[in-house]
This record gives C-alpha cells, structure tokens and sequence, in this order.
C-alpha cells in the first residue's frame, strides 16, 4: 500500500486556509494542475457524499472523488477517489489545518493511502505529494494576493 504524508506551514491565517480548502468542488479554480472542477448533481460542495468531478490539465484525464467527512470545527476533511486514469485502487486521503500560535499562519498536513502497482508506486506517490504539496503554495499565494 502506497502512503504519502506531506506538511507545510502556510504564510495564511487558518480563516484564509480552510475557506480555499472547505469548497470541495472549487479545485479547478486555483490549483494549477486541474481545471473544470464541478460538484455533480448540483448538491452543496460540503455535503457528505457529494462528488467532485474534474479534468487534469495537459490531458491528464478525469477524477471523481467523493467526500466523506468535512468537519468546520475540526478543519478537516477526507475524501476517497472514485474514477482515475491510473491504475489505482481504494484510495482515501485526509487533510488537516490547525492554527500556528505565532502570527498569522497555520499548519496543514494532508495524507492519503491506496493500493497501486509496485512498478508504478515511486511516480505515484510523488504525484500526490506534488498535488498536496502545490495546493499549500495556492494557499500561500492567496493569502499573498498572488491567486
């Protein structure tokens, strides 16, 4: 089973962080590597069960994810894929923001676990880190006024 685990501290207050992250269906709006990012079905982008339906860029293909849990006082939520153009399987990822008690920052980790070919696992694993790892800079260039 693949894991990646990435952290950051972002140069935005936890207000500023979790509203970019809370609206599930907002993806494609900043984050470079994907574009038409929709929720399905026109349900609310944080209610339990909805689905997100995206392109990747530079055609990458499509991915459904569907969100299992989004917590306001947590500042947390999980999601798992649904449909990927890769050869991946029960995938489920969690993301995590917590305050930094010095100056207006916050603390992000986001992590995810799925099941991928032993051949395709290096370039897997450093695929999600890059997606984690750019959305924290999207959150760091919004707060900038930069995005």
């Amino acid at each position: 089973m693949a894991r990646v685990y990435v952290s950051a501290v972002m140069n935005a207050t936890l207000d500023e962080a979790w509203g970019l992250l809370r609206d599930f269906g907002a993806l494609g709006n900043y984050h470079p590597f994907f574009e038409k990012s929709y929720i399905e079905d026109g349900k609310p982008s944080d209610q339990v069960g909805c689905v997100r339906h995206f392109t990747v860029r530079d055609g990458g293909g499509y991915l459904r994810e569907e969100l299992l849990a989004l917590s306001d006082d947590e500042h947390r939520c999980r999601y798992r894929i649904l449909h990927i153009d890769a050869d991946w399987k029960n995938y489920v990822a969690e993301m995590h923001l917590l305050p930094v008690t010095e100056g207006n920052r916050c603390f992000g980790e986001w992590w995810a676990t799925f099941d991928v070919p032993a051949d395709q696992e290096a370039a897997a694993v450093e695929r999600v880190a890059a997606t984690f790892r750019t959305f924290f800079e999207c959150v760091d260039a919004r707060a900038a006024g930069k995005l």
